[in-house]
């Protein structure tokens, strides 16, 4: 095979089509890769394609989120938008990277830059297993709403996952699946605050 007739060939091509092109060419040196982790095939998919989930329970504040379309604009994308391939809609759907998404679909500058176009890498897993990995990722580096994840909770439980499974999982303890489960349906009482190991049994005195 002649690479520089190769790149050449692709190089006489439109926007799109080069960006068809490499796809089909990243997914065939994926398959005789030694590595299989997702972020070994970054593919470019166009943004109408990709859509949020309806469970993620990660919010980022206004000055974060303008920092974080400060940094794709400075830096580019540096990490890919992890998705899941829905079949039956033709869509992606956000695992992970839901602000990046919205990032490159709501600022004009990132859009025309990339064509409409975001970086994404794709896992398997059932839902279950995802809204476990949506939570681990954002675990990992802050913090996420109280109702949303004590519905998460909730859900995992309706699906026939035991606390143990939520646990290791989710990166709880047991003590913290169990108070989440608790608080569904009364999360606003505790939204703003900090866990302790264990529960504190009131006499009903005020010791403030």
């Amino acid at each position: 095979m002649d690479i520089n007739q190769t790149l050449e060939n692709i190089d006489s091509l439109s926007f799109d089509e080069k960006i068809s092109v490499l796809n089909e060419i990243k997914k065939t040196l994926h398959q005789v890769s030694p590595v299989d982790d997702p972020v070994d095939m970054v593919l470019w998919i166009k943004s109408d394609l990709i859509k949020a989930n309806d469970y993620n329970p990660n919010r980022v504040a206004p000055p974060e989120m303008k920092l974080l379309a400060i940094s794709i604009k400075e830096d580019g994308y540096t990490q890919p938008i992890v998705t899941y391939y829905d079949s039956e809609q033709e869509l992606y759907v956000v695992v992970d990277g839901f602000h990046r998404s919205r990032v490159g679909k709501e600022i004009l500058e990132i859009r025309k830059r990339l064509n409409e176009y975001l970086p994404i890498v794709v896992i398997e897993k059932e839902i279950g297993d995802r809204m476990a990995s949506t939570i681990r990722h954002n675990r990992a580096r802050g913090t996420h709403n109280v109702d949303l994840m004590s519905n998460i909770v909730a859900e995992l439980h309706q699906m026939g996952k035991s606390d143990n499974w939520i646990a290791k999982h989710l990166g709880m303890d047991a003590d913290e699946v169990l108070r989440l489960k608790q608080i569904t349906g009364i999360a606003d009482l505790f939204k703003d605050r900090s866990f302790s190991q264990s529960w504190e049994i009131c006499d009903g005195v005020n010791n403030e």
